[in-house]
């Protein structure tokens, strides 16, 4: 039997979401018989609950919890997912969207993903079953049942900090190959030729490390040593991960740190072994974090316009939720290298 075509992608919101309605002509019963199937099972044979559920799945719709609410009601609340809170490099991001949307009447509700990816699915079915006008989303690597479910909700969905020309709905964020690219260069016009990674274990931070090690060979250099520590990244972990990567490459003079918090790990390990930074090793952060211009020595970094992609998604939010359309729904907002004495 030829396999059933995956759900077409539809307009959003207000056209799009999947319907109990939907979900009943696929399974084909009537719009009664599967609601009780997905609030009374008991109510129905095994057999209708098996229809019921693979609709559901091959839809990938999620009930709404508004019980009694209406579909046309706005709830003038968005939701956004970040891997980590207990970091800082995504606050700057959260602050910028809270103050972007509470100046519209809309305010946000925050939830926690995790890096792993393991929570997202669970978070997403929460979100998406109480009808968000909005979803900001961090990056563009979701389940293959998180993403059907994203497309078939008809919310307005932004995902940031990341690049992609297929986003779900809408992207404001930056490559992070190209960042990984731009630092070896950086590093290698400098006069550094033993180059090294220390960098959480995160599928955004390996991609910035994979992209860095194939632009110094493609310089011509040595193969870049790369140490993953676990993520969400802290100062013990760069310590750590700079003792590892000396063990195994001695002879390495620079290093690029997937977070400045890893890189202010490496300093504070550099300067308990004696190492002289910039002259005998230069470190390169990421994040341009408030403490990288103020350490000794101040901290080489990537700065990320953290504030301007909250800006961006609370706008494009905003603008689906009131009945705009989007003209530009892919936006790549860049970076910069700031140098500093580190590197």
């Amino acid at each position: 039997m030829a396999a059933e075509p995956a759900p077409t992608r539809r307009a959003r919101r207000g056209s799009g979401a999947v319907t109990l309605h939907d979900v009943a002509r696929l399974a084909g019963v009537a719009p009664i018989t599967a609601s009780r199937a997905l609030n009374t099972p008991a109510q129905v044979s095994d057999e209708v609950r098996q229809k019921v559920a693979d609709a559901v799945a091959r839809t990938g719709y999620v009930p709404n919890r508004l019980a009694g609410g209406l579909a046309s009601a706005r709830s003038r609340l968005v939701a956004a997912v970040v891997p980590t809170i207990s970091g800082p490099v995504f606050l700057e991001t959260v602050q910028s969207l809270t103050e972007a949307l509470a100046e519209r009447g809309y305010q946000l509700m925050l939830g926690q993903s995790g890096y792993a990816g393991s929570r997202e699915d669970a978070l997403l079915e929460a979100i998406i079953g109480r009808r968000p006008d909005g979803i900001v989303l961090t990056g563009i690597l979701h389940s293959t049942e998180g993403r059907r479910r994203l497309l078939a909700c008809g919310i307005p969905v932004v995902e940031t900090w990341d690049l992609t020309p297929t986003p779900i709905d809408m992207l404001v964020g930056f490559s992070h190959v190209e960042v990984g690219r731009a630092v070896a260069a950086y590093l290698h016009g400098k006069g550094r030729r033993r180059l090294g990674v220390v960098a959480g274990d995160d599928e955004r931070a390996r991609r910035r490390a994979g992209a860095f090690a194939a632009a110094a060979r493609a310089l011509g250099l040595p193969d870049a040593t790369v140490v993953h520590v676990p993520a969400p990244t802290t100062l013990k972990g760069g310590r750590e991960g700079l003792a590892e990567l000396l063990r195994t490459a001695p002879g390495t003079d620079a290093v690029f740190c997937s977070s400045d918090l890893l890189a202010l790990g490496v300093l504070t390990e550099a300067r308990v072994r004696g190492l002289q930074v910039p002259a005998q090793l230069a470190v390169v952060g990421f994040g341009d974090l408030e403490f990288a211009a103020d350490v000794e020595p101040a901290l080489t970094t990537v700065h990320i316009k953290g504030a301007a992609i909250g800006r961006q998604a609370a706008q494009f939010i905003v603008e689906r939720a009131e009945g705009r359309e989007v003209a530009e729904r892919v936006i790549d907002i860049g970076f910069a290298i700031v140098e500093r004495q580190s590197g």
